[in-house]
């Protein structure tokens, strides 16, 4: 079964054809239109998807060496994400498959970061802990198999990706945050400030990174401009150091709680060297292997909308054209923590 991926869930466009073992091609487009605002703006997003996604779409397939009539199912993103943007993709995928008279499924963004961990290593199998951590979602999850989530705990307000953006544009390093202050956490000092780690009930699985962020404003702002730019290095690697620790806490105790001998990481913020360092060496002392994808797998894209994808269709699950965009649409929560 040949499967085409689409995700446009928040500013990347992206096509992937996967053939049931193999990802053939898997093609993004970053929109760079945001830079300049600090964020994404939403509106200018969804119209750039429509002006990419069929050249993107045209690469995929040339990539993978097919053309329209081989596909056989579609897999596309339909939350959450931002409303315009989800529906530029969804609106394509049932246009294509109505043409092609194939079945189309719509994915939840964040089960395709967890197949993303499944196409990085075939070999990977539940049950597993995987940590979901971008710029809308910091969450952990159990996967029992292939199909079954069960969400322990999740950000109560800002996401960890969120919490980098934000502090990075409080320092003028541009946007996305994350690879800016990864690059500068490196030259930092993780002594130079100690910013509070927030662990709210240490029995449970939630986060919260709207306490750091405001904690660096403080001190930017209590030492003023000039100490700021001397230190931007340090407030940097404390940033990351504070935000990685608890991350990483609160998924090694998951991880013993639920009794799994792997943690998978996915999201943007998975790509972080510092996150995936610290993640290995605590989970290595408990005996619990540390899985992470390649960065392209990590970020948004379209090859883990296909995997996901295959996996339902192979089954003979396929949504209906009434398929609306959710743009809160969750993961289910476990009222067992």
């Amino acid at each position: 079964m040949i499967v085409l991926g689409i995700e446009t869930s928040c500013d990347d466009t992206s096509c992937a054809v996967y053939d049931s073992t193999t990802v053939l091609s898997n093609i993004v487009s970053t929109q760079i239109v945001h830079n300049s605002f600090g964020g994404v703006v939403p509106e200018l997003a969804s119209r750039a998807h429509i002006t990419m996604i069929d050249a993107v779409l045209s690469q995929a397939l040339k990539e993978a060496g097919i053309v329209l009539s081989d596909i056989d199912g579609i897999g596309v993103t339909y939350g959450p994400g931002l409303a315009g943007s989800l529906l530029v993709g969804l609106s394509y995928a049932k246009g294509l498959a109505l043409s092609l008279k194939v079945p189309f499924v719509g994915i939840n963004h964040l089960e395709g970061h967890i197949w993303a961990n499944k196409l990085s290593d075939p070999d990977v199998e539940p049950p597993f802990i995987i940590l979901l951590a971008s710029g809308g979602h910091t969450q952990l999850v159990f996967v029992g198999e292939w199909g079954t989530y069960n969400t322990l705990g999740a950000t109560r307000d800002d996401a960890a990706g969120e919490a980098f953006d934000k502090v990075a544009k409080l320092l003028s390093l541009g946007y996305p945050g994350g690879p800016h202050i990864e690059r500068l956490a490196k030259e930092g000092d993780t002594s130079y400030i100690k910013f509070p780690r927030a662990y709210l009930d240490p029995l449970k699985f939630d986060f919260s990174f709207s306490g750091i962020k405001t904690a660096v404003l403080n001190h930017v702002t209590n030492i003023g401009p000039e100490k700021a730019a001397e230190h931007t290095a340090d407030i940097a690697a404390c940033f990351q150091d504070a935000v990685t620790e608890v991350l990483v806490k609160k998924t090694c105790m998951a991880a013993k709680r639920m009794d799994v001998r792997q943690v998978c990481i996915g999201g943007g913020v998975a790509v972080n060297s510092a996150l995936q360092q610290r993640m290995q060496s605590v989970l290595a002392k408990e005996n619990i292997k540390t899985l992470v994808p390649p960065p392209a797998l990590c970020t948004d894209n379209g090859a883990m909308i296909a995997a996901a994808a295959h996996f339902y269709l192979s089954r003979g699950t396929a949504s209906s054209m009434r398929l609306a965009p959710n743009v809160s649409l969750n993961l289910p929560r476990s009222d067992q923590q």
